[in-house]
């Protein structure tokens, strides 16, 4: 028997990088997923391999900073599936580069507060009272090693936005917590997603793996594995946990 056999389970921002590995190694177990992005080519691809490996996936869209988006989502994906009972809020990313605070403009700040921290609250909003009412439920955030520790060079609105994430998923853990439903956080280091690969030259993340005591970088199916581990029963007795991937890079 397959680790999440049965279950429903929704990974936003997943048409690529570590959304998509989720959502494929959530399939892989057993798991019925919505595979949501902007994107619909690469939605429909990600949907036709996992349905190839024998696996049951849907497409779903929506603009996760806007609520009423969110709540048609959900009801799409309760009518195909039934009731959710996954929820990894993954969409998010970082427009704006590291740079001094003072010379960060108040788009960017508002762009990287709404793309991430936002939209996680306004996804957990949407399927939250439906968890409750039902007395069982898992949510997985994701944050970033930008928000695990300070550094010069920080992108500082996204590692705030990354911040409140780790902050909000600990409070919904102790609301949630008596319905039956665990909510933790997942902390990735750099991950070499197929776009970071293109991305960061060679020689760079060569530097970049020498700064980790396992010295490599983090690829999506390590996140991936981290995931699986919250949203199984190994680890039912863990709530409001912020788990850092990061290879050693972060020890808090």
């Amino acid at each position: 028997m397959a680790a999440l056999d049965g279950k429903v389970a929704l990974v936003t921002g997943s048409s690529r990088g570590i959304g998509e590995a989720i959502a494929r190694l959530f399939a892989h177990q057993g798991a019925a997923v919505a595979v949501h992005g902007r994107d619909v080519r690469a939605l429909d691809a990600v949907v036709a391999e996992i349905e190839r490996d024998g696996g049951t996936a849907m497409a779903v869209t929506a603009d996760v900073t806007q609520f009423a988006e969110i709540e048609a989502m959900r009801r799409q994906i309760e009518e195909r599936f039934g009731a959710l009972d996954l929820l990894v809020a993954n969409a998010g990313g970082s427009p704006a580069p590291p740079g001094p605070l003072e010379e960060t403009s108040e788009e960017a700040w508002r762009a990287a507060v709404d793309g991430n921290l936002t939209a996680t609250f306004l996804t957990l909003k949407s399927f939250l009272p439906g968890m409750k009412t039902r007395g069982s439920g898992n949510i997985i955030t994701i944050s970033s090693a930008a928000a695990r520790r300070p550094h010069p060079n920080a992108p500082i609105p996204y590692a705030a936005a990354k911040a409140g994430v780790q902050i909000l998923t600990q409070d919904v853990a102790a609301q949630a917590g008596p319905f039956g439903i665990r909510a933790n956080c997942i902390a990735p280091e750099t991950i070499l997603t197929a776009r970071n690969a293109e991305r960061i030259p060679q020689a760079v993340q060569t530097k970049l793996a020498e700064l980790h005591p396992i010295p490599r970088l983090g690829t999506p199916d390590d996140v991936a594995r981290a995931a699986l581990f919250l949203a199984s029963g190994e680890s039912s007795w863990l709530t409001g946990i912020i788990l850092d991937v990061a290879g050693g890079a972060v020890m808090v």
